[in-house]
Formats: structure tokens, C-alpha cells, sequence
């Protein structure tokens, strides 16, 4: 299915975004919720100005010490995010996304409270098949977005971890099936963390030609079994934040 790659093609926005050309910034930071766009956009970004409400998934573009910066939800999940970071790199303009969102540990490589850089992710998703590739994709961050991430969070002190995640269309505390701790043998291979949808984001924005980043904060842990309380979670998140608008 070809896209025409100009806002021209609909009249008022997207299907799925009431922006106008213009009105969102080359990079944009997509953590899930739609209400945690809306509270780094209050919190942390000059003069934020609202540019979507289509469907609740807010976004807003502002500044970082000066630097023009957009925020936007992606909502939960492969389908999700491959949608709505579609039709910002296709769409308008946007030449970087990083995903801000919540992981689950798999490995006692990562602690609740770390930040998760993921140079590359696993899934056990159709989401490819679309290019009708004669193989298995497997899509990587943009090195010059992760290293820039690494330094930002070395030179913040911030505890990290860099490597593969698996990106799962399944929600493991909810699995059909979850004494068979699948989970298990996607850390043997070295997926210390699971979200679900750094796959798509990355998928997109190799077949555009863009570049994209995920990174996490560590909010639970299946080894551990520990769980951040809700004033870990702020100050874990602010931390993660920093690290990306450190990106602008």
C-alpha cells in the first residue's frame, strides 16, 4: 500500500493526527501514556503548545534549553506504536523518535529503577511480514542516538544497561499459558528486557530511512519479583527523561 508522503493527501491531518505541517519538531519523544506527554510537556519543555487530541493521544510540541522538542503518546503495543510513528516520519518531517516507556526486567543484568537502551529487538510479532522478507528481520537503534543516550546518562550518572529486549505481543503477567515461563529462554539469548513496541519503531524506521531509539525504565522484574513504588517510578522516570531531552 503506497502513502502519499505529503500532508497534501488529507485535508485536515492525518487520520490519527490533527497536526499541521509545521507544528511538530523534527525529534519527538514517545513514552505509552498520553497523559505522561502531557506531564513532560508541563514539567519539563518551554512553552508547550498542543497539536493533537484525535483519540485522546496527545501531543505537544515545545523547547529544551532552547531546542525545538515534540512529545507524543503512542498508546500500548506493536500496532500501536507502528501507526503513530508511521505518520509522523512519513508524514511530517520527523527525522528521530525515542521511545520513552516502562520495561520488565528479564535478567538479574537489569534492576528496577535502571534505564534499558535497546541497540536491537526481538519479537515474536508478525509486524515484518509486511516487507516480504525471505528471512527474519532484526532492527537496530540509531548508534548515533544510543551513544549520544550513553553519554548523556554516564555524564548524569544514571544507571543504564545497553543490549537486545524482546518486544512481545503478549503482556506476560497476562499470558495464556504463563507457567510455561517462555520468558526464560528469550533471556538465554540475551533479551534482558520485554515492552511491546520497540520492534515496530525500529521496523519503521528502517524502512523510511529515519532513525529511532527506545529506552526504558525498569519498573518490575521477573527475577527480583520487585516492583517500583509509585515515588521510585517519578524519580526513576525524570532521570529517563533527562537522558533523552539530553537528545534535542
Amino acid at each position: 500500500m503506497h502513502h502519499d508522503p505529503s500532508l497534501a493527501h488529507y485535508k485536515n491531518g492525518t487520520p490519527h493526527n490533527a497536526a499541521k505541517e509545521g507544528d511538530i519538531a523534527p525529534l519527538v519523544l514517545m513514552p505509552g501514556d498520553p497523559l505522561r506527554a502531557k506531564f513532560i510537556a508541563e514539567n519539563f519543555l518551554e512553552s508547550p503548545r498542543q497539536f493533537n487530541t484525535v483519540r485522546n493521544m496527545f501531543g505537544f510540541t515545545g523547547a529544551w534549553k532552547g531546542k525545538p522538542v515534540s512529545v507524543m503518546g503512542s498508546g500500548m503495543g506493536g500496532p500501536s506504536m507502528g501507526l503513530y510513528s508511521y505518520e509522523l516520519f512519513a508524514f511530517y518531517g520527523v527525522e528521530r523518535i525515542v521511545r520513552i516507556g516502562t520495561c520488565g526486567g528479564l535478567t538479574a543484568a537489569v534492576d528496577v529503577g535502571d534505564l534499558v537502551m535497546a541497540m536491537t529487538a526481538s519479537t515474536d510479532s508478525n509486524y515484518a511480514h509486511q516487507y516480504k522478507l525471505n528471512g527474519t528481520f532484526s532492527p537496530c537503534a540509531d548508534f548515533g542516538l544510543l551513544e549520544a543516550a550513553v553519554n548523556a546518562a554516564r555524564a548524569r550518572k544514571v544507571p543504564h544497561w545497553v543490549g537486545g529486549i524482546l518486544s512481545s505481543d503478549v503482556f506476560s503477567l497476562y499470558s495464556a499459558l504463563p507457567e510455561d515461563e517462555g520468558w526464560k529462554r528469550w533471556a538465554r539469548m540475551g533479551c534482558a528486557a520485554t515492552d511491546m513496541e520497540c520492534y515496530a519503531l525500529y521496523c519503521n524506521a528502517a524502512w523510511l530511512g529515519k532513525k529511532a531509539l527506545a529506552m526504558f525504565t525498569c519498573s518490575d522484574s521477573n527475577i527480583s519479583r520487585k516492583e517500583m513504588s509509585p515515588a521510585e517510578r517519578q524519580t526513576a522516570l525524570t532521570s529517563m527523561f533527562e537522558v533523552a531531552l539530553d537528545l534535542a
